[in-house]
């Protein structure tokens, strides 16, 4: 890229640097009702699916936003993008601390979840930094910013007992603003928006920039990131209300199991990015959904009582998941859902180059969405089933729908490729000719 001629290292590493600054204390906020949602509930006596509703209504927000954000992030660069939308959900962060009713929650929550849209913003000022080759890495360690879940969970329960969640949603808007201030005096505009102004080219129209969301392809990155980020960000606001509810902790240890999940979840995106760059993103998607599978179906098996018939008479025994198993399954879960994350996300700039900002938009959307939707399900889930797992074997659903996609639609595109090999049913793994017999060469 010309863009990129003249650009130093120091450059891309403090672009880099300050944007994943800002998306973490973004990612703070946007699940800030993960911890004040407890309070709430219990104020205002909320049912699971109500509860549930809260804390995914800021998802809605975050996620929808992002097509359009994503577009002006494009158009108009990240630099100026960012401290707009940093603002704009600070203020709206402030009022929340005069909500008093249900509706009014929800209304504010609206507002809050502009912060989920600093994803997208991100993605396309960071992406326009670095070349095909390390843009997987690059988009990995901003995909770090994940960690204010993590920072959330963590932080926030100590906030609220020492303040009061009214408080704390004014201290978080107070830190929005802060570090809109910071973005904006230590950043500078992005290269190619520069080369536009020094040639003085026109960015591509809104049409053209969507033009790429008629392909399929587009859409199966969209449902890959459906659980890799959608599950995340529903797991990390609905973990401390699942600690508090099925193993009855406190919300303070509840947060800190918590954000045990989301860290691993968050600050392992950076290697997921290098995985996805070496060895290809195929792999690490396979690894992601194959290793998901086994953690959700552990976690899925309800605590259960068994009666056999015995020899001797009846033998009854059972079979539940402790506090340390679970934790160390979500700490697993997490994990492998970080490197999703980058490798989903390193397709988009190598396939649409030019259109990072409406792609990138429309996957995340869509991945917002399962944040959106899950914590919901879950909440009905328990409402009607009052089993705590169900909303693993929700997951578990999820999960082994998108493997048998993902490897049906690689399966027809290597058929596509390399035509010849249609016919050859007999073998799963053809080799170049049968063995020769013995004594032959």
């Amino acid at each position: 890229m010309a863009a990129l001629d003249n650009v130093t290292q120091g450059q891309q590493r403090q672009a880099l640097g300050m944007s994943t600054l800002a998306f973490t204390v973004c990612f703070a906020v946007w699940t800030i009702f993960s911890i004040i949602g407890v309070r709430i509930k219990a104020e205002l006596g909320l049912s699971e699916t109500q509860f549930g509703l809260l804390v995914a209504t800021p998802v809605l927000t975050g996620s929808i936003s992002r097509i359009f954000l994503g577009i002006l992030a494009e158009k108009y660069g990240g630099r100026i993008m960012f401290p707009i939308q940093m603002v704009t959900t600070a203020v709206a962060a402030f009022l929340l601390s005069m909500a008093s009713t249900y509706p009014m929650f929800l209304i504010a929550a609206l507002g809050v979840g502009l912060a989920g849209g600093s994803f997208i913003i991100g993605i396309a000022y960071v992406s326009r930094w670095y070349d095909a080759r390390s843009q997987g890495t690059a988009l990995g360690i901003f995909g770090v910013g994940n960690m204010g879940a993590a920072v959330t969970n963590f932080g926030a329960p100590f906030l609220v007992v020492a303040f009061g969640w009214q408080q704390t949603a004014q201290i978080y808007a107070g830190a929005l603003l802060l570090m809109a201030a910071i973005y904006w005096l230590f950043t500078k505009d992005d290269p190619v928006l520069v080369e536009q102004r020094r040639t003085g080219a026109k960015s591509p129209s809104a049409l053209m920039q969507l033009e790429p969301l008629k392909n399929p392809q587009v859409w199966r990155f969209a449902t890959y990131y459906f659980f890799v980020f959608g599950a995340f960000v529903a797991l990390a606001s609905w973990l401390p209300r699942y600690y508090v509810g099925a193993y009855d902790l406190d919300l303070q240890t509840a947060g800190m199991l918590a954000a045990a999940y989301s860290l691993p979840a968050s600050i392992f995106r950076a290697l997921g990015g290098w995985m996805s760059d070496k060895w290809g993103a195929r792999f690490v998607m396979y690894l992601t959904f194959l290793v998901s599978l086994v953690c959700l179906f552990i976690l899925s098996y309800p605590e259960t009582r068994y009666i056999v018939s015995g020899i001797d008479g009846p033998i009854e025994f059972s079979f539940g998941i402790g506090v340390p198993l679970f934790a160390v399954l979500t700490i697993g879960l997490g994990f492998v859902m970080s490197l999703g994350k980058a490798a989903v996300y390193k397709h988009i700039p190598v396939y649409y180059p030019h259109h990072v900002g409406a792609v990138g938009g429309l996957v995340g959307m869509i991945g917002g969405l399962g944040g959106f939707i899950l914590p919901i399900s879950f909440g009905i889930m328990n409402d009607l089933t009052g089993v705590w797992t169900s909303c693993f074997m929700l997951m578990f659903l999820i999960v082994l729908v998108s493997t048998v996609w993902m490897h049906v639609a690689i399966r027809r595109m290597e058929r596509r490729k390399y035509p010849q090999l249609a016919d050859e049913t007999h073998l799963s793994d053809v080799p170049d000719g049968p063995l020769a017999a013995p004594g032959t060469h």
